[in-house]
Parts: structure tokens; C-alpha cells; sequence
């Protein structure tokens, strides 16, 4: 195997990340019991070949190993430098660094952003003090840098280990811990690692960064992603489009799937999305593969290499043992994946064998077909059928006490043309070596094993992002939110920017007096609907706030003066602006259209089911914004109410064009910086051919920077 030293360049960041050919290693104690005596235990013992400084004030020698009082004193540059000293002593140690012309410095210290404000700032100025002297920062509260090559640069205690299980797997993780977890994991199930790296706060070399560099070394064949937050989506991007032409699959298992903070939205869009659905939303877009258990991460590599691009999601099953087998099928379906249906010719050679295969799509081979060349044919002939996307196999007590015929059928399909997920139902650790150093995926629950395949059929290649032509947009849009930073906007004005978009509402305007509600009614002609129109009142119905069936110019005027009085009550202190009058509209249903723009995951917008009950439907698709019409209409069809509007059982059809339409317009707004989130709840869906119209609308201007 190619090592990673041999094709850095010496001057090159990944080198001294990854390969240095001197370290130093400030606040090294020589006391076993303490942490920060393991690194250079741990580089020692893993085959660190380069030079190693232990940086001590009074101590002549560190764990056997001379030892110099600063930095200045070491005889020969270094690359790399581990500090591992407490918070306040670390800012001293980074302008050492700096002045050695170290080009890697990775701080194990807390004591930073994660400790508030004040940590905040104590870390932004270690950046400053890095940057202006060319040091890249690893961290704080990074636990090191492991390459199994040889740079054992770490504090964490796995690293005990007799030996670094070896192979093509690059990790990234925002959580020191989860170095040490998936190292123990991959070593008791034959998983091997090219380098892992623990970022901690991210202040300075970041996800993505790192990910590109991990990318360019010949050893590395995916790159596995364990994060809590997404604190640079440039970075993430790029990287994410690197990683595809580079052919390389990105794996992410992401924490924080936790509603709170939603109940602080302005916009029901805000309220459904959350952080994690926004997150989601970016992965897909960039191609990013998630997972939710940690198992996933690191068996489902294989199913990624090898195989063609899936065109479904039909996942034949195949099974030497019933109950293993339905287990499967059961988490397949709850991971949204089908069943395939079993070919006429796997059908064919079974009969031949004795076997029959039932309605249900399970192929169980039963005790008579296990032998090795039935199940190599049935494979072959799944792998050859069109209505198959995948195959699972899964094998009983064959795996763990007759490993030959548990193995022998899958020799070579490692390259098969499909992905191919192995499930071991016993405890069948030899049989698990075997396939793995195949080259196959195997998984130890049937859990993992869907999932796997989810995350594989249902991954695409990164998205574009459409253009958005509409020149001067975004300065049009500025000058409505102008004065409004981080506030909402009234309704007449959002809806100007509905406007500025090409989404139309019903006509109507705003009234102050019961003479001036008249006349409007009378210009209208027809039924009416009144509102209430304030900023600081952004869910009207909520507070009855709005007034229908309004059919006559007294009604209109009874009914402005109703308002004003019932909200100033409600709300004491808020700016009423007057009340919208609005021509009444019927269609066949109700769509809520959101935009929003998520501090980590970037702007995207949102299409569910609308009305009142939007956030108790919760019945929602989400995107990376902008979007083009073909991906809106993806987004139709994955929400289930939009089923009744598509001529259910006969009830007349909606017009989702004009849906998909004003989900494209609305996404616009992601060029435009000066709005955090919008929302047209709801949009009237007309009968088909008729269009639709943005019967409300809410904006909400950014804050400033």
C-alpha cells in the first residue's frame, strides 16, 4: 500500500497533518496516569518514525525522550505541534508556534466556544494570531490526529491497542470519542482506516478542508463523517463535489434530531424544518450518504464501490433462514425501500431445485438450497434481472459453523453490477473476516443492513444549483425589508416581495376606517376576507385576527372596526397598521410554501400541506434552495396530501404546476441575503389549468451581521 508520505509534498498542509517529519508535543508529562503523557506513548508504540519534541519548562527529559523548555530551543523546524496545556496557557503556546514557523498546530485544551461568549472570543484571537502567521489550527478540544501509517498523534486511550486496524477508510469526527469507538469497532470486525482526524470546535480547519485533503492520498477509499453540527457548508460543498469526482463515497452519521429551540420560529416553516431536516436536506444535495446508527457508518462502504448507479429502490431478498429473512423485509419497508419481486427466472431455477418460492418476494432457499452453487446462481440471476435494484442475502447457522458454504457462493461480487448488503444473522465472526476481506458489506443487524441500502439507493450524485435570472432581485428585495433587520414584515409588504417574485394573491388592499373598508368592498365586487395587518402579529388566526364570509360594504365596515379593537386588546403594545381587505378565493386545496435560511445548513425551502394545521400535519418535503421545477415536482409528489389533489378516487384534480411554480419563485430568495425566512400559508391550489394564489404571506428580514 501506498504511504502517505511517500506522495505529500514537504511543504504541503496534509503533510504536516498527516505525515510530519517532526512533532512537538507542548505540556507532555511524564506521568502514565495522566492524558497528556499518551501521545507520546502512543506515538512510540505505532511506529512514529520522524523526530519527536516533548515541550516541558523544567523537566530535562519527558517519558525517556529529551526534552526542551520552549519552542524556540528545539534544534530543527517543526510541523506539527500538540498542545496540550490548559486554556488560558494555550494562547501563549499558538504565538510560539507561530514564531517557529510550525505549520500544524492541533490544541487538545477545552475551554473555548463551547464554554460561551467570553471562550468565544479567547478563541477567535487564536485564530487571528494563527492566521497572520500562516499556522492552520486543528481544534480546540481535538483529541489528535491518528494515520495509521504511523502518526499516532492522539490522546485518546484506544490507541492501547496492539496494532492500528489498516485499509482505505478516512474519518472525520467533531467528537474525539467516536475516534477511538469506530477504531475499536473496525478492528473487532476486520475494518480498516487510512486516517482519522477529531476536529473538536472547528475554529480554523474544518470539515471540509480536511475532507479534500484526505481525499488526494492514495490510501483512502471513503470518507466517514461523524458530526454534531454543520459549522462550514462552503467547505462541506466543496469538498462534497470533490469527493464525486474523485469517485470516493462520503458517509455522515449526524446528531441532533432535537425540536428544540422550533418553538422560537417565526414561520411555520421554521417550526417544521428544524435544524436536522434542513441538514438532511443539504446531504442529499450534495451527495452526501446519511446514516443514523453508527454501525451503518462503517459497514456500508462497500455497498458504494463497484456497483452502477441504482435507478429504484426494489431490494430483492434472498435467506437461508425465514425468520432472518423477514427481519429484513420488515426493516427494508421501514426504510422506505420495496420488495422486489421475484424473476420468472430465478423462479425457474429453484423449481428445478425443488424449492418454491412464495407471493411475498422473500426468496428463502430453505435447507435444500443452500448449497454453494444454487445460491451463486439465484445471485447471479438477481444481479442480471431487470425490477431489481439490490440484493440482500441472508444467511443462518450455515454462517457461523459451516463458513465454506456460507462464504463460497459470494466469492468475487465484490464488483457486482448491484449493490449486494450482506446480513450475518448468528454471531459468525470468521465468516464476517472472510466477506469483509472480500470486499463485501456485512452487517451484524438487520437494522443496519437496511439502512445501509437506504442510504446507497437512495443517494444521488451532487445537485446543481439553477440559476436565478431575475436581475436586480435581490436589490428590489432589499429596499422592501430596508429598517427591518430581524423583524417580520407586515403583509401588504411581504406580499409586495410575492410580487417581486412573480407570485400572485387574490386583489386587495389596506384600510384604516369603515368608510374606506366600504369602498374597497364595493371595488372587489364579491365576498370578502379581513385581517389584520401588523409586523409583531405574524399568525393572525391564532389570535382571531381574521374575519371571513364578509358579504356586504357594512359587514366590511363592522367588521375593520371589530378588528382593530379585538387586537389592540390582545396585543397591547403592537403596531396596527390598518386591516387587509381581500377578495375571497376557493380551489381545491391548500399547499404551504416556506423559505428559509438555516444558520448551518444555508437557505432551502419547504412544501407541505397547508392551512392551520400545517405544523399538526407535519407532512413535508424540503430542499436546498434555489430549485428548479423538475426538483419541485419531486417534492409534489413526496408530500402524501398532495394525493387527494392528483384525482384521488375520482375528486377533481389540483393545478401542482402552479405549485411547483411558486416553490422554483420562492426559492429565488436564497440570492437574497437580506431575508432569513418567508412563507405563503396558505397557497390556494385552483382546480387544474387555473392556477394558484398566495392567499397569505409572511417575510421575515434578516439580522444584520
Amino acid at each position: 500500500m501506498t504511504r502517505a508520505a511517500d506522495v505529500l509534498g514537504d511543504g504541503s498542509l496534509a503533510r504536516a497533518l498527516f505525515a510530519p517529519r517532526a512533532v512537538a508535543l507542548i505540556g507532555a508529562s511524564s506521568d502514565p496516569g495522566k492524558t497528556t503523557a499518551r501521545p507520546l506513548r502512543y506515538l512510540r508504540k505505532h511506529g512514529f518514525e520522524g523526530r519527536v519534541f516533548p515541550i516541558h519548562p523544567t523537566a530535562a527529559t519527558v517519558g525517556g525522550t529529551t526534552a526542551y523548555p520552549d519552542l524556540a530551543s528545539v534544534p530543527e523546524p517543526v510541523d506539527h505541534a500538540f498542545i496540550l496545556l490548559a486554556a488560558p496557557l494555550v494562547p501563549a503556546a499558538v504565538r510560539a508556534c507561530a514564531e517557529a514557523g510550525v505549520r500544524c498546530v492541533t490544541v487538545l485544551s477545552d475551554g473555548f466556544a463551547e464554554t460561551g461568549p467570553e471562550g468565544l472570543a479567547r478563541q477567535r484571537a487564536l485564530v487571528e494570531t494563527a492566521r497572520a502567521h500562516g499556522v492552520r489550527l486543528l481544534g480546540p478540544n481535538s483529541i489528535g490526529v491518528v494515520d495509521t501509517d504511523g502518526f499516532a498523534c492522539s490522546a485518546n486511550a484506544a490507541l492501547e491497542m496492539p496494532e492500528l486496524p489498516r485499509a482505505g477508510y478516512g474519518v472525520i469526527s467533531q467528537s474525539g470519542s467516536m475516534i477511538g469507538a469506530l477504531l475499536s469497532q473496525g478492528a473487532a470486525r476486520g475494518i480498516g482506516f487510512s486516517s482519522l482526524v477529531s476536529v473538536g470546535n472547528e475554529c480554523d480547519l474544518s470539515v471540509g478542508e480536511i475532507g479534500e485533503l484526505m481525499l488526494a492520498d492514495p490510501r483512502c477509499t471513503a470518507i466517514l463523517l461523524f458530526l454534531e453540527a454543520i459549522r462550514d457548508r462552503a467547505a462541506l460543498a466543496r469538498f462534497a463535489r470533490a469527493a464525486e469526482a474523485a469517485g470516493k463515497p462520503v458517509l455522515a452519521c449526524k446528531l441532533g434530531r432535537s425540536t428544540a429551540g422550533q418553538a422560537l420560529a417565526a414561520t411555520h416553516t421554521g417550526a417544521l424544518s428544524g435544524d436536522d431536516r434542513s441538514a438532511e436536506a443539504l446531504f442529499r444535495h450534495l451527495g452526501i450518504a446519511r446514516v443514523n446508527m453508527l454501525e451503518t457508518l462503517y459497514e456500508a462502504p462497500p455497498l458504494f464501490f463497484g456497483s452502477g448507479r441504482p435507478e429504484g429502490g426494489r431490494v430483492a431478498v434472498v435467506t437461508t433462514t425465514g425468520g432472518g429473512g423477514a427481519l429484513v423485509v420488515d426493516a427494508l419497508a421501514s426504510n422506505g425501500l420495496d420488495i422486489a419481486a421475484v424473476p420468472a427466472t430465478v423462479r425457474a431455477r429453484l423449481e428445478r431445485q425443488g424449492v418454491s418460492v412464495g407471493q411475498s418476494g422473500l426468496i428463502d432457499l430453505t435447507l435444500a438450497g443452500t448449497g454453494p452453487e444454487v445460491v451463486r446462481d439465484v445471485l447471479d440471476l438477481l444481479m442480471a434481472a431487470e425490477g431489481v435494484d439490490a440484493v440482500a442475502m441472508v444467511i443462518g447457522s450455515s454462517a457461523q459453523f459451516r463458513p465454506d458454504l456460507a462464504v463460497a457462493p459470494l466469492h468475487g461480487l465484490a464488483e457486482s453490477p448491484k449493490p449486494l448488503a450482506i446480513h450475518l444473522v448468528p454471531a459468525a465472526e470468521r465468516s464476517r473476516a472472510m466477506l469483509s476481506a472480500e470486499g463485501l458489506a456485512v452487517f451484524r443487524t438487520a437494522e443496519s443492513c437496511a439502512e445501509g441500502l437506504r442510504a446507497r439507493l437512495q443517494r444521488r450524485a451532487p445537485g446543481d444549483v439553477p440559476a436565478t435570472p431575475a436581475e436586480g432581485l435581490a436589490e428590489r428585495v432589499a429596499a422592501e425589508v430596508a429598517g427591518a433587520a430581524g423583524a417580520a414584515l407586515d403583509e401588504p409588504t411581504s406580499r409586495r416581495i410575492c410580487d417581486l417574485l412573480g407570485i400572485e394573491g387574490p386583489p386587495g388592499r389596506c384600510v384604516r376606517t369603515p368608510d374606506e373598508a366600504r369602498a374597497a368592498f364595493a371595488e372587489l365586487g364579491g365576498a370578502a376576507v379581513l385581517k389584520i395587518v401588523s409586523p409583531d402579529i405574524p399568525h393572525k388566526s391564532d389570535s382571531g385576527g381574521i374575519l371571513l364570509g364578509i358579504d356586504t360594504p357594512e359587514a366590511a365596515a363592522r367588521g375593520v372596526a371589530q378588528l382593530l379593537q379585538t387586537q389592540r386588546a390582545a396585543h397591547p403594545g403592537a403596531d396596527l397598521r390598518g386591516v387587509l381587505i381581500q377578495k375571497m378565493a376557493r380551489g381545491v386545496g391548500e399547499a404551504l410554501i416556506g423559505f428559509r435560511r438555516d444558520p448551518q445548513s444555508g437557505p432551502f425551502v419547504m412544501l407541505g400541506a397547508g392551512g392551520v394545521l400545517a405544523e399538526v400535519m407535519d407532512d413535508i418535503a424540503i430542499r436546498v434552495a434555489p430549485v428548479d421545477l423538475d426538483t419541485a415536482r419531486e417534492m409534489i409528489a413526496e408530500v402524501r396530501m398532495f394525493r387527494a389533489f392528483a384525482g384521488y378516487r375520482g375528486a377533481p384534480k389540483g393545478d401542482l404546476e402552479a405549485v411547483a411554480r411558486a416553490v422554483v419563485s420562492l426559492s429565488r430568495l436564497a440570492r437574497c441575503p437580506e431575508v432569513a425566512e418567508a412563507e405563503i400559508n396558505p397557497f390556494l391550489i385552483g382546480a387544474e389549468g387555473a392556477g394558484g394564489l398566495a392567499l397569505d404571506a409572511l417575510v421575515v428580514a434578516a439580522e444584520r451581521p
